[in-house]
């Protein structure tokens, strides 16, 4: 596999000891289909080997996530999904499938000659997890996750439609409301459709609308509890498009197969981190994959929603990888 240029990221400062929290390696990977993805090292060489899978799909990894690494312990893996962040080319949708991102992260592990490793995942991160540690559990020392989602187009139609229904229903109606009087009937497909058009000026509302409902739903106490008419210009919003292509192919696998293929994760620990009232992934998720992994802990945040930032959440998050890490 070959390596792209070196690419610097922005330093970024510990919160507990003030050092810079930076990587100490950072580059292009080439993983074929004209794909080139971002990929950097934080913490140390020879320190436990993990893997960080960002959600969306199309988000990208943040820089607070190295934060959930011991920089002393961990030789940690954080990489942008193809498409996403600083992968090239951004926002391509060709080759992009659950099938290419589960062997980009073998093309990472290969590359970096790491046998085997913990996996960290969030939300779509989750999804991926447990995508790949059931497609290769020899690899996998444990599963750190937070906000299960298993992948299904049920699970979508909750997240956009029935559960903002039920809980969030003025925010539901901005949403709906911005679509025409014939699209309304099925919400879901009338964005999907949209968010696939060609044009710019068709698709890109649609994704700012989706972007700003998302971003309401994923908090306990959003600050916005409404949607106003989408901006005119700016940047659009990659996960959108990304999340729609996604939902479009029910993420690439098929009715119920990650619930299903769980007894491939006996013997590999895992720690599900999960908010109590989280409408994007809710609590049934991570119940029903924890009951049939008995190797999973289930610890569920009672004052949080779908966000990473919740209280307490991130603090749970890196105290599950530093207890994983130990056992390795």
């Amino acid at each position: 596999m070959e390596t792209g240029p070196k690419t610097a990221a922005p330093e970024e400062t510990d919160k507990t000891s003030g050092a810079p929290l930076r990587p100490f390696d950072a580059r292009m990977l080439d993983v074929g289909d004209g794909h080139w993805i971002y990929v950097e090292e934080v913490g140390r060489k020879g320190g436990v080997p993990a893997v960080f899978l960002h959600g969306g799909p199309g988000s990208g990894s943040q820089h607070a996530h190295r934060q959930l690494f011991d920089p002393d312990r961990f030789h940690a893996f954080l990489f942008d999904q193809r498409g996403a962040g600083r992968s090239h080319p951004y926002m391509s949708l060709e080759a992009n499938t659950t099938e290419h991102l589960i062997a980009d992260i073998e093309r990472i592990r290969e590359h970096y000659g790491i046998a085997r490793w913990l996996v960290v995942g969030g939300s779509w991160g989750s999804t991926l997890a447990l995508a790949y540690a059931e497609a290769h559990p020899e690899r996998v020392t444990g599963i750190v996750m937070r906000a299960v989602f298993l992948g299904t187009r049920e699970e979508a139609y909750w997240a956009f439609v029935e559960g903002p229904k039920l809980f969030r229903p003025d925010l539901y109606a901005d949403f709906v409301g911005f679509l025409s009087e014939g699209e309304r009937a099925d919400p879901l497909q009338a964005y999907l459709d949209r968010l696939a058009n060609p044009d710019v000026a068709v698709a890109g509302p649609a994704a700012r609308m989706w972007a700003a409902y998302e971003r309401a739903l994923s908090k306990l106490a959003p600050s916005e509890t409404r949607l106003g008419p989408p901006a005119a210009e700016g940047r659009l919003p990659p996960t959108a498009f990304m999340e729609a292509h996604y939902i479009r192919k029910d993420f690439f696998l098929a009715p119920g197969q990650l619930l299903a293929n769980a007894g491939r994760l006996a013997g590999i620990p895992g720690v599900i981190v999960q908010g109590r009232y989280d409408l994007l992934c809710p609590p049934k998720n991570a119940y029903a994959i924890a009951q049939a992994w008995p190797d999973c802990r289930l610890q569920i945040m009672e004052n949080a929603g779908h966000c990473i930032s919740e209280p307490g959440v991130a603090d749970a998050v890196a105290s599950a990888v530093s207890e994983l890490g130990a056992r390795v």
